[in-house]
């Protein structure tokens, strides 16, 4: 699928967006890029351990910016020095055909580790923060996962998410079966309570002259 047209941007949204995977031509921009902290993922089976990701800027021929999250480097104690080599490769000044996934920002929260502006390193994967504070101009409202291509070197590593989405048809289904199960529950109760009471056809017990009870004949 072809990434959407810069006119439809503001209109993406996380819920019908987000994991979709999209295919364009970009080339990446010779800017700062940022790393990301990482301890591990969990939609990417192959990446287990610390190290971090490559995020860079990368100009569409529409001459639009989007943030591109290159892959995983295996940068265990986060050095600057070690994440400039792998992204310098990348950096040809020639397009690239890519694909990878729409996602979209988390915002660090109040337990998140402050940037460390020294570093260019981030923990909260804030493309737009990213981009304000080195200069990236405008940029798109989300970023792409890289999936393809993968470097010579497989450095930085790209890949395909393990995204296990929940199945719409079997929530609807759900939904309509506990509505029909209550509805049941709502008619039976309604039923009894609309039911006449038994009645008396006239055959009640009476006392006879010895004291026993007897039944109206």
């Amino acid at each position: 699928m072809p990434l959407p047209d810069p006119s439809q941007w503001p209109a993406l949204t996380v819920e019908k967006e987000e994991f979709r995977r999209v295919s364009f031509t970009t080339t990446y921009e010779s800017r700062l890029d940022a790393m990301v902290y990482s301890s591990g993922s969990t939609i990417r089976s192959d990446i287990s351990g610390p190290g971090t990701w490559a995020f860079l800027p990368a100009r569409l021929s529409s001459v639009e910016t989007v943030a591109v999250n290159a892959g995983f480097v295996p940068n265990t104690t986060q050095n600057r020095d070690m994440q400039d080599r792998a992204v310098a490769q990348l950096i040809t000044g020639k397009p690239v055909a890519m694909t990878g996934y729409i996602r979209f920002p988390v915002a660090a929260g109040v337990l998140t580790p402050n940037v460390e502006h020294d570093k260019r390193m981030w923990f909260a994967r804030d493309h737009l923060a990213m981009a304000r504070a080195l200069g990236w101009e405008e940029v798109a409202p989300f970023y792409i996962g890289l999936e393809t291509p993968v470097p010579a070197n497989g450095v930085p590593k790209p890949g395909p998410l393990q995204v296990h989405l929940p199945d719409e048809h079997m929530r609807y289904a759900i939904i309509w079966l506990s509505l029909a199960g209550s509805l049941l529950i709502a008619f039976v109760v309604w039923l009894r309570g609309s039911l006449p009471a038994p009645r008396d056809f006239g055959f009640s017990p009476r006392a006879t002259k010895s004291g026993r009870t007897d039944v109206g004949r």
